[in-house]
């Protein structure tokens, strides 16, 4: 959690790497995304933008994002080591979020690599750093290419029902997916497991 969440104030100025924000005669620089660039309104207009301060010794840097997705991602790029905040916006600038996860979930590295500021031995550490967690991310949002019913609670069980047995996110997701294909998803959840256990062994 951030210690500024957000911050609402008059566009002072704007950049496609920079925002000033003006708040009672305060006037804030944000570091920002091209993307947030691009949805921010015309200069004297009021504003509104999520952020996130940065504090390391004797810095305080504030980053501003167009939406959620986008400094969920900045935060997770920061764990990784030889990462900081101004690698991660630089790479945001260079791709969307879900493009992003995308590429990390299919293990792409020559793709990734296409972004300013990744090069292959950082673009093989994202993937082992994150790959996972947006495997479980798509799991966890219903990512199955499911209607919205019912069902999908079911489906969400069996789905960490298999983790639990200590099948990979992905593996399962790859099952599920293969037996919503052949129009095998159906039944209770013992019978999906059942089903899914088939197909594994």
């Amino acid at each position: 959690m951030s210690l500024i969440n957000s911050i609402n104030g008059v566009l002072f100025s704007k950049s496609p790497t920079e925002a000033i924000i003006d708040i009672g005669g305060i006037r804030f620089k944000i570091h920002i995304t091209v993307a947030t660039y691009e949805v921010l309104p015309k200069k004297g207009d009021s504003v509104d933008i999520l952020t996130h301060l940065h504090v390391k010794e004797d810095i305080l840097d504030l980053y501003g994002f167009k939406d959620v997705d986008e400094r969920e991602l900045f935060f997770n790029l920061n764990l990784i080591s030889g990462i900081g905040p101004r690698s991660a916006m630089n790479i945001l600038s260079g791709t969307n979020p879900m493009e992003f996860k995308s590429r990390i979930i299919d293990g792409d590295v020559k793709s990734l690599t296409v972004i300013p500021g990744i090069g292959a031995k950082t673009a093989k550490r994202i993937i082992v750093e994150l790959k996972e967690k947006f495997e479980t991310d798509v799991i966890d949002k219903n990512d199955l290419g499911l209607v919205d019913n019912g069902d999908n609670k079911i489906i969400k069980d069996a789905a960490n029902a298999l983790q639990s047995l200590g099948y990979k996110s992905n593996q399962v997701n790859k099952i599920l997916k293969d037996l919503e294909l052949s129009g095998e998803l159906s039944g209770g959840l013992e019978e999906i497991i059942r089903k899914a256990l088939a197909k594994i062994i």
